[in-house]
């Protein structure tokens, strides 16, 4: 039994089809989130996640709570332009896949080290919802480090 293996090539217009709108969706979602990091209120709301992370504890102490968040934003903003070029690019794909990795692994470590992001309704553990969306992520980026072409 070898599970679902999706080849994309020319002859599988549907996976290239869900390929490239996995592509541009990833990159449109990330623009818009690293755009967004340049405002305040983006800055103030990701505060409790970078503050209480081992990795990123310290950085405000060094700058300012906007230029942590802008930081950021520049990064996915660079992701996202580097998924974009990949199209007629395909050597700057591994790039945007490695950048892709790291950020979803830190975004969804913030999971398991911001105090009181799970909590119980009705029974049933729940997070804030925006962070799990980054399993999706991790999963493309994985998949386009590993493409060949």
């Amino acid at each position: 039994m070898d599970g679902t293996v999706l080849k994309i090539d020319h002859e599988n217009r549907i996976g290239k089809a869900g390929y490239y709108l996995s592509l541009f969706g990833a990159a449109t979602i990330l623009l818009w989130i690293g755009i967004f990091k340049f405002t305040p209120t983006e800055a103030n709301a990701i505060k409790p996640l970078v503050e209480n992370h081992f990795l990123t504890f310290f950085v405000y102490d060094i700058v300012s709570i906007q230029a942590v968040s802008n930081t950021i934003g520049v990064i996915e903003i660079i992701i996202a332009v580097l998924l974009l070029f990949s199209v007629k690019f395909a050597s700057l794909r591994k790039y945007a896949a490695a950048g892709m990795i790291i950020t979803f692994l830190m975004t969804l470590s913030y999971l398991f080290t911001t105090p009181g992001i799970w909590k119980t309704v009705d029974g049933i553990p729940v997070t804030d919802f925006f962070i799990v969306k980054d399993v999706m992520f991790l999963g493309f980026g994985l998949m386009i480090l590993n493409l060949k072409k």
